[in-house]
């Protein structure tokens, strides 16, 4: 039996005033003159019983959407209405998400609900579940020393002031240097993914550490970054075994990186 467990889940409101109001000043609108405006909204829903164990972890498989209306004119004549879509798993040690490139879909364009319930249901029919805990468990058999971790994190933060013709010839990062920082925190003081007695860390609790900073994004920006995340680890786990997409951020480590 498969049973559901929803929310529904508003962020970032905006305060605007009534039409009749709109040459007062802020501190001249009456109380029934005052409106809110959603800029952004989402939607999360909890599949509890379909569930895996990726690292002493349960994870659990979740849908979701968002709606942002900063990422679109509102003074144009109406046109198809934009949503994004996932479908992936929830960690429940930390609620962090764990989202594949073929389960989400960053613009889904659709100008009525039956539309949009068929996009969504091919994206769930593609979603290979399966391949991605497989995935997802490989990060489990790669670790990092903390010099490599140190490297690592050093080198992607240096990312985003490369000029720009040599950051287009590398795989794309998109955390800020205030995640970095969330990360290298955590590395030392997060109580479920943080470096051994030795400093070492496996991919899977530096991914981990990725999807938890990745908890300050907006929500509009929030399943690209988190997808990124799953991308970028995967990235670094082929580099170790010799690819030559991510090799920029480990360069001038070792090779001594250890596959469980």
């Amino acid at each position: 039996m498969v049973y559901f467990v929803g929310r529904w889940c508003t962020f970032i409101g905006i305060y605007r005033r009534t039409p009749d109001a709109i040459h007062k000043s802020a501190k001249e609108l009456l109380e029934h003159e005052k409106t809110q405006y959603f800029e952004r909204m989402a939607f999360i829903i909890k599949i509890p019983s379909i569930t895996a164990n990726i690292g002493g972890n349960t994870l659990s498989l979740t849908l979701g959407g968002v709606r942002a209306y900063n990422q679109e004119n509102l003074y144009n004549k109406k046109s198809f209405e934009k949503f994004k879509f996932f479908i992936g798993f929830q960690n429940l040690v930390c609620c962090n998400l764990c989202v594949s490139t073929d389960g989400f879909l960053s613009e889904i364009k659709v100008s009525s609900y039956e539309e949009l319930y068929a996009r969504i249901l091919e994206v769930m029919q593609n979603y290979k579940a399966e391949k991605h805990l497989e995935l997802m468990r490989n990060f489990t058999n790669y670790s990092l020393s903390e010099h490599q971790f140190a490297q690592l994190i050093g080198k992607s933060r240096l990312y985003n002031h490369l000029p720009k013709s040599q950051r287009l010839e590398l795989p794309e990062m998109t955390f800020n240097d205030g995640q970095f920082n969330t990360i290298a925190r955590d590395y030392y003081q997060d109580e479920s993914f943080c470096k051994d007695e030795y400093g070492n860390i496996n991919l899977w609790n530096v991914y981990n550490l990725f999807t938890q900073a990745n908890k300050s994004s907006y929500i509009d920006t929030f399943l690209e970054r988190n997808l990124n995340a799953f991308e970028f680890n995967q990235g670094i786990c082929n580099a170790i075994n010799g690819d030559d997409n991510y090799q920029w951020f480990l360069e001038g480590v070792p090779p001594t990186v250890s596959q469980n």
